[in-house]
């Protein structure tokens, strides 16, 4: 999965927006308006910091350890740094994505959640 790709599928997600509000280069995807991925433009390889359950990051982890380290710059109990030029799949990658945006979207108010029709 390329770049344009990993945006597309991002994109394709219910009341999913992209923005950099960091800096021009670090690209950031909401739910709702929560993270649940963002990626350096300007990084020689195309890595994406994806949002996990804590057990199940220590899993991926210890499953993967070339591809799946803990999240830079981010809490490592709770984010995950993904790999996208390593050995997982595309359908895994998809996975990953999923999961992240998932446990974005449950974590958000009642309020929140029928604002944006998850409910």
């Amino acid at each position: 999965m390329n770049i344009e790709e990993f945006r597309e599928y991002c994109l394709a997600k219910k009341a999913v927006e992209e923005c950099f509000p960091f800096d021009e280069v670090t690209l950031v995807f909401k739910v709702a308006g929560k993270m649940f991925a963002l990626t350096g433009l300007d990084n020689e390889e195309f890595k994406v910091n994806l949002k996990c359950d804590p057990e199940r990051a220590i899993q991926l982890r210890e499953e993967f350890p070339q591809d799946i380290l803990p999240g830079y710059h981010m809490s490592k109990k709770h984010w995950n740094t993904v790999s996208f030029e390593g050995d997982l799949d595309e359908k895994q990658l998809c996975e990953l994505i999923d999961h992240s945006y998932d446990l974005v979207v449950a974590s958000l108010l009642k309020k929140v959640k029928l604002e944006f029709g998850f409910v």
